[in-house]
C-alpha cells in the first residue's frame, strides 16, 4: 500500500471529495481516509436525504394550493414511497457509486479511523485494529464534520433521543414526535413529519430560525401551526424513555411521545483525532484563515464544518475547492491569490453565504441580515415588499404569501442582503447571491429586466420601492 502522498485528507464526505479533486485536478497525489460511508453526512443523513423526505410533501400542498389541481387531489401522502424515495437517492446506504468516483478521479482512499500522530502524518486504523502511517509531502486537510450537540436536559442522555442521522434514515414515521431546537433542522424534520401525519412537538425556547430576518420566525412558525405542529417556546426540563415511549417534561407539565429528535446545535469532531498534534484543545473548532490554512501552521487545512466558518454543505465545498488550488498552488511554486475574493480564499463565508430552509414556507437568505449589516457599522436601508403582491407568485398559488427583503448599503448602493420567504422561493436565490457577491449596483440592477409574469418580478418592485435617483 502507498503510504506517502502529496495531500492527506482526513474524511471522505463531499467537501474531503472536492478538497482531494481540486488538489489531483492541480497536478498532486491525494488519499482519503474514511471510516464510514464515502460521500459523508450530505448524501446519507443530512442534505440529500432530508430534502426527500420534505418534497413530496410540498409538491402535494403546492397541488392542493392551486385552483383545477386541488379538485383533482383525492388521496394522502403516501409514506412509504416517500421513504423508498429516500432510499434511492442514498442508494440504500450503500457507498460503492462514491468509491467508484473516487478512483475515478484519481484519488486514493484508505478505509479507516484517522488521527493526526505526528506533523504530516496520519494514522489510520483499521476495523480489524491493523493501522497504517500516512505522510503527507505538503499538506493534510481535516474534514471530519460536526456532530449534534445534546443539550444538558436531565435523563434526555439515557432517552435514546433521535439525532438528525435517526429522523433522516427512520424506516418508518413515529405516531408523535417532539422535537429538540428551533433550528434549520429542527424546522425541516418538523415540516417533513408533520406531512407524514405525524403529531409534532417542537420545543423552541428562542423561536424558530433565530439568526434570519425578524419576519422569517413568525412566517415559519405561521406555516407550522398550519401542519397541525405545536410549538413550545421552552426548554424540557426532563425527558425519560418509558415502555409506553418518551415523556418530555417542561416544568409540571409534559408531553407524551413516542420519539424525541435532539436538533440543537453541532459540535466539531476534533475530540480524537490528535489534532493536539497541531496545538489546537481536543473538542474545539479549528480557526483558519481565508485559505483555510490553520492558523500557526504551514501544513494543516481545515475545510467544512469543522472551522465553523459556515456549516452548510455547498460552503464547505466552497472551502474545498479554494483550499485544494491553494494546496497545489503552494506544493507547486505558483502564485497564490489570496486577495479578496481571489483564486484561492472563502471570501464568500464572511458576508455573502446563501442558504435555503426547506420549510413551510421555504425561506431563502443570501448575505446579512438587517441587524447583521447595522451590527459591522454600514449605513444601512432595509426595503420590504410583500411577495404575493407579485404577479408571477400569484400563479404560483391561490392566495400566495410570502414576503421579500432587500438590505442596501446606502453609502455605496449595492446590496448586502437577501430574505425571500414564500413557496418555491429557493430558485430565486442565485440571483440574489450574483448580486451580493457582485456588489452590483442598484442602478445597473434597474437593467436586470425579470421576465413578466415570473416571481422574479420582486426585483423590480424591490427597487421601486426602494426609488430610483432623478436624473440631474
Amino acid at each position: 500500500m502507498e503510504t506517502e502522498y502529496d495531500v492527506v485528507v482526513i474524511g471522505g464526505g463531499a467537501v474531503a471529495e472536492n478538497v482531494a479533486d481540486r488538489a489531483v485536478k492541480g497536478g498532486l497525489t491525494a488519499v482519503l481516509v474514511e471510516h464510514e460511508l464515502v460521500g459523508g453526512e450530505c448524501s446519507y443523513w443530512a442534505c440529500m436525504p432530508s430534502k426527500a423526505l420534505i418534497r413530496s410533501g410540498m409538491a402535494l400542498r403546492a397541488a392542493r394550493q392551486l385552483g383545477g389541481a386541488r379538485e383533482a387531489v383525492t388521496g394522502g401522502l403516501d409514506v412509504s414511497a416517500v421513504l423508498a424515495r429516500r432510499d434511492g437517492f442514498t442508494q440504500g446506504w450503500d457507498d460503492s457509486s462514491q468509491v467508484d468516483w473516487v478512483s475515478g478521479a484519481g484519488i486514493a482512499l484508505i478505509r479507516g479511523y484517522g488521527r493526526l500522530t505526528a506533523t504530516r502524518q496520519v494514522t489510520v486504523t483499521a476495523s480489524d485494529g491493523a493501522e497504517t502511517v500516512l505522510t503527507a509531502r505538503h499538506a493534510v486537510v481535516v474534514s471530519t464534520g460536526s456532530d449534534p450537540l445534546l443539550p444538558d436536559i436531565p435523563g434526555l442522555a439515557h432517552a435514546s433521543p433521535w439525532t438528525p442521522r435517526e429522523a433522516t434514515s427512520a424506516q418508518a414515521a413515529p405516531p408523535r414526535l417532539a422535537v429538540i431546537g428551533g433550528g434549520v433542522v429542527a424546522v425541516e424534520m418538523a415540516t417533513a413529519y408533520a406531512s407524514f401525519g405525524t403529531e409534532v412537538t417542537v420545543f423552541a425556547r428562542s423561536g424558530l430560525l433565530r439568526g434570519q430576518e425578524d419576519f422569517v420566525g413568525d412566517l415559519v412558525t405561521a406555516g407550522l401551526h398550519g401542519l397541525g405542529v405545536t410549538i413550545h417556546r421552552e426548554s424540557p426540563t426532563a425527558v425519560a424513555r418509558t415502555p409506553a415511549g418518551v415523556t418530555v417534561s417542561i416544568g409540571d407539565r409534559s408531553v407524551e411521545v413516542d420519539e424525541v429528535l435532539v436538533a440543537a446545535g453541532r459540535a466539531p469532531r476534533t475530540d480524537d483525532i490528535g489534532i493536539e498534534v497541531a496545538g489546537i484543545e481536543p473538542g474545539r473548532w479549528i480557526d483558519v484563515d481565508d485559505t483555510l490554512l490553520v492558523r500557526g501552521t504551514d501544513w494543516l487545512y481545515a475545510t467544512g464544518d469543522v472551522n465553523h466558518r459556515a456549516l452548510l454543505t455547498h460552503q464547505g465545498k466552497y472551502q474545498a475547492r479554494a483550499a485544494g488550488d491553494a494546496i497545489a498552488a503552494r506544493a507547486l511554486g505558483r502564485t497564490v491569490d489570496d486577495t479578496a475574493w481571489g483564486a484561492h480564499v472563502a471570501t464568500a463565508d464572511h458576508e455573502a453565504v446563501p442558504q435555503v430552509v426547506f420549510s413551510v414556507p421555504e425561506v431563502a437568505s443570501v448575505g446579512l441580515t438587517s441587524a447583521q449589516a447595522t451590527e459591522a457599522g454600514y449605513d444601512v436601508r432595509v426595503v420590504d415588499y410583500d411577495l404575493g403582491s407579485v404577479a408571477g407568485a400569484s400563479l404560483q398559488a391561490d392566495g400566495y404569501q410570502g414576503m421579500a427583503r432587500m438590505v442596501v448599503d446606502e453609502r455605496r448602493r449595492v446590496t448586502l442582503g437577501v430574505t425571500f420567504v414564500g413557496q418555491d422561493v429557493a430558485e430565486l436565490l442565485q440571483a440574489a447571491t450574483i448580486a451580493v457577491v457582485g456588489q452590483v449596483p442598484l442602478d445597473r440592477l434597474w437593467h436586470a429586466v425579470p421576465a413578466y409574469p415570473t416571481m422574479n418580478e420582486i426585483w423590480l418592485r424591490l427597487l421601486e420601492t426602494y426609488g430610483r435617483p432623478e436624473p440631474t
